[in-house]
């Protein structure tokens, strides 16, 4: 057999959401922190993202994490986080996963009752505070980066849907965030087609009409992903949400093209910026625990710890959150020297417009 490239996988899911580990297969990348080394995969290596996530080795709701030995001398291991049209500074269902692969295969020690470790993500250091028992990760609650929100109550003109009221928050992205009683719509998997068209117009006005950047990595900027909100009709969660991934480039001339994925899961770092506009609304206290839901009713708990300062006028709160991760394969996933997708493929059926 005659192979170019062999790289080796752990397939998880966290809550639902699917999310894969490269564990072997691909050398260190340039870069003296983690975020250089994103950036230089995002300008020199995107190959590596585009074979693992598009079809025929990925699909449009696919994650994807490469472990890599840590640059800060605290942390135990680094990792950069890719998804289809972008690589987040963080991902709060990510770093549950890498986690759980980390410590389930042994690549760093798992003690019980309970593990700790620091993982370097492109967005600062994480702390990992991981409950394992027989040899299983049972829970993952990481400490995450400073959340804060930007604009609260913004209305944004969105064509189709005319004004729309939009919270701005970062939890490790920045997230536009709308009520879905805006439209009439409940957030339950039946209605995701409509969940998706609407996430991705509020997000394509939100990018045109509320700029935003990150006081202390401005190269963190602009809005690149949505997240409707809603209140939440069972006892186990306080709220619930819908996190849309763009798979495709918007074209407001061609809406029918628009196609995303929902976050299967009740979306960390998307939790953790709905806090953080909680807070900034006065409707969220700290150490009060939030439960949050998501699309299939599983639930993400986050809680605010502490208020810090970032040097910018927005009040910014420490978020920690607690999810699960199972591992669901493990994988060799091979190219072949005469393959004609190198980089895989996308179709209009699922995939919508140009990535």
């Amino acid at each position: 057999m005659r192979i170019a490239r062999s790289i080796s996988a752990v397939d998880t899911h966290v809550c639902g959401e699917p999310g894969r580990v490269i564990v072997g297969g691909v050398p260190d990348v340039p870069g003296n922190t983690i975020f250089e080394k994103k950036c230089y995969l995002e300008e020199h290596g995107d190959h590596l993202r585009k074979m693992m996530l598009r079809e025929p080795r990925g699909y449009p709701a696919s994650n994807c994490n490469l472990i890599l030995p840590a640059c800060h001398p605290d942390a135990d291991a680094g990792f950069v986080i890719m998804e289809q049209v972008e690589y987040p500074p963080m991902s709060g269902t990510n770093t549950i996963a890498v986690a759980t692969v980390l410590l389930e295969t042994g690549m760093i020690s798992a003690v019980e009752p309970i593990t700790e470790l620091t993982l370097e993500s492109p967005a600062g250091l994480i702390g990992v505070r991981a409950e394992v028992r027989d040899k299983k990760v049972k829970s993952v609650t990481f400490e995450n980066v400073p959340a804060f929100a930007v604009h609260i109550d913004a209305k944004i003109k969105v064509p189709e849907l005319g004004e729309v009221t939009v919270d701005v928050a970062y939890g490790g992205m920045f997230y536009v965030i709308a009520e879905a009683s805006q439209f009439g719509l409940k957030i339950k998997p039946d209605n995701a087609g409509e969940i998706i068209r609407i996430g991705e117009m509020i997000k394509a006005a939100s990018q045109e009409e509320l700029p935003v950047f990150h006081p202390q990595q401005p190269e963190i900027a602009g809005v690149t992903i949505s997240q409707l909100s809603s209140a939440s009709s069972s006892p186990d969660a306080d709220m619930q949400n819908a996190v849309v991934v763009s798979t495709g480039k918007l074209d407001w001339e061609r809406p029918s093209t628009w196609t995303g994925a929902c976050d299967r899961s009740p979306c960390g770092t998307g939790t953790c910026a709905k806090m953080a506009a909680l807070y900034a609304r006065g409707k969220l206290g700290l150490h009060q625990p939030f439960r949050h839901a998501g699309i299939l009713g599983t639930v993400f708990t986050g809680e605010l710890i502490r208020e810090v300062d970032i040097g910018s006028p927005y009040p910014a709160v420490v978020p920690t959150l607690s999810g699960r991760a199972w591992i669901t394969g493990t994988a060799n996933y091979m190219l072949g020297p005469d393959d004609p997708f190198p980089e895989g493929f996308t179709v209009g059926d699922i995939w919508g417009g140009e990535l």
